[in-house]
């Protein structure tokens, strides 16, 4: 009978202990940008629809800022369980699978509509290329679209020949190649210095880009070509996500769901925020001539095929179904 008895308590303390277990379930969620960065805010909306769907069951801790993990180390940092979720920019693991850099390609998709129309069609692919690496995608959210910033009158690509072009990847400096301009490596935090200096009169970014670095102080023109929308991802460990009973994993996806929806939004609304600002400043927001845009996505297409190389049928197929949306 005390044999008995012991086992029942036994049963009820370890019942007990499961309980508190789950009530303090805690992910980290590491991301790269600034808590005032509108993905950070985001992210963090996220966590906090998560913890108050699920009743405090599962707590979500942003680490904003790279304080946790850089850039480069937050998915394999998720893939080991070493962080349960996390942020990534897509487009900076195309050296693992080309798939990771399909919303990178010059101007496939050229506004928030097609960037969500190839999003629809690469999904598919995407979420299969990291459920083989034990990550579940979550949701994503774009950036604001990239354009071209340049004291030239630009009616052609033509006029972009003999441009000091800054270059920060393979796709900016395939750019310049085919349209005759001089690429020069420069990074972010040196732009602003580059073009006080000469080294640079243009480059490809966004609105955000140009009004951090004050390029308005050097350049009176950006042509809204919206080249391109990369996008963050956010991701969870699969197995950290499978620990979770249904009602903690519907909380969580319902969650994301929002925060898609959400973030979509807001990068939209910051987007026409920065370019507001660019004007207040001085600056030219100028619509690619015809001409020009055709130029332009003559470029994009030589990409296009220079990728679908490296991608083969899977990158094919992604292509195939966004033309068809």
């Amino acid at each position: 009978m005390r044999s008995v008895r012991l086992l029942a308590v036994t049963a009820a303390l370890s019942a007990v202990t499961a309980g508190t277990v789950f009530a303090q379930t805690k992910w980290d969620l590491p991301t790269a940008y600034p808590a005032s960065n509108f993905h950070t805010e985001n992210a963090q909306q996220f966590a906090t629809d998560v913890d108050k769907a699920t009743g405090g069951k599962l707590k979500i801790q942003v680490h904003a800022n790279a304080s946790l993990f850089k850039a480069p180390e937050i998915k394999r940092a998720v893939q080991g369980n070493q962080a349960q979720s996390g942020e990534i920019l897509l487009v900076n693991f195309e050296n693992e699978n080309p798939l990771f850099g399909v919303d990178g390609l010059p101007f496939l998709a050229t506004s928030y509509a097609d960037s969500m129309k190839l999003y629809k069609a690469s999904k598919p692919a995407l979420e299969k290329l990291l459920a083989a690496q034990g990550i579940k995608l979550l949701y994503t959210v774009p950036w604001p679209p990239q354009g071209i910033y340049t004291k030239k009158t630009l009616n052609s690509a033509a006029d972009m020949k003999g441009l000091k072009w800054r270059a920060y990847s393979p796709a900016t400096s395939r750019i310049a190649e085919l349209v005759g301009a001089q690429p020069m490596t420069v990074q972010a935090a040196e732009v602003s210095q580059a073009l006080a200096t000469g080294v640079i009169d243009s480059y490809m970014s966004s609105g955000a880009t140009g009004f951090d670095s004050k390029t308005y102080e050097h350049i009176k023109n950006w042509y809204d070509t919206q080249a391109w929308l990369p996008k963050n991802a956010v991701i969870v460990n699969q197995s950290a996500f499978n620990a979770l009973d249904k009602a903690g994993q519907d909380a969580v996806l319902k969650a994301a769901a929002d925060a898609e929806t959400r973030g979509w939004a807001l990068s939209q609304e910051k987007n026409q925020w920065y370019l507001d600002q660019l004007k207040a400043k001085g600056m030219n927001i100028l619509p690619p001539s015809p001409q020009l845009a055709g130029d332009l996505k003559k470029v994009g297409d030589t990409l296009l095929g220079d990728w679908l190389k490296k991608a083969g049928a899977d990158g094919q197929a992604v292509v195939d179904a966004y033309k068809k949306l």
